[in-house]
């Protein structure tokens, strides 16, 4: 799980900062995609000087556990991770062999889990679900003053 560095200028569409994984590896996957979510925004600080709130590495960790957990639980195969810096705001990207798009439940407090993309649509500023070649991609924009 080696990162893809990209060094981007400020520029409109264009990432400031970015990273890109493949989950492919048996285990602790959602251990370590919480891990390389909290390194990026780690390097985002100590090099490119971006003031990142303690509070936005947690929800963005919290973001990433519950996609990739989503994805490894019903798609086949590696799990990509893309993290980037656009602007105000943190976009965690996780792609994955499933073509089907998630779908929120309704509310039942008595339901015992399946809440994450609730969670996920609580606290991320947008969620976007584009069909892809091969499966889907899930896109959460943080704002970095949450």
């Amino acid at each position: 799980m080696e990162p893809v560095p990209v060094e981007g200028e400020t520029v409109p569409g264009v990432p400031r900062l970015r990273a890109s994984y493949v989950l492919d590896a048996e285990g602790a996957w959602i251990a370590q995609a919480r891990h390389l979510a909290a390194e990026f925004l780690g390097r985002a600080r100590t090099e490119d000087g971006l003031p990142v709130p303690d509070r936005v590495v947690e929800i963005t960790q919290l973001v990433v556990s519950e996609l990739v957990t989503n994805a490894r639980k019903y798609a086949p195969g590696p799990v990509g991770l893309d993290l980037r810096v656009f602007g105000d705001a943190v976009e965690v990207v996780v792609h994955d062999a499933n073509p089907e798009a998630p779908r929120p439940r309704n509310s039942d407090p008595g339901r015992v889990g399946q809440h994450g993309l609730e969670i996920v649509m609580a606290v991320a500023e947008a969620l976007d679900v584009r069909q892809e070649a091969g499966g889907k991609s899930i896109t959460a924009r943080i704002a970095l003053s949450a």
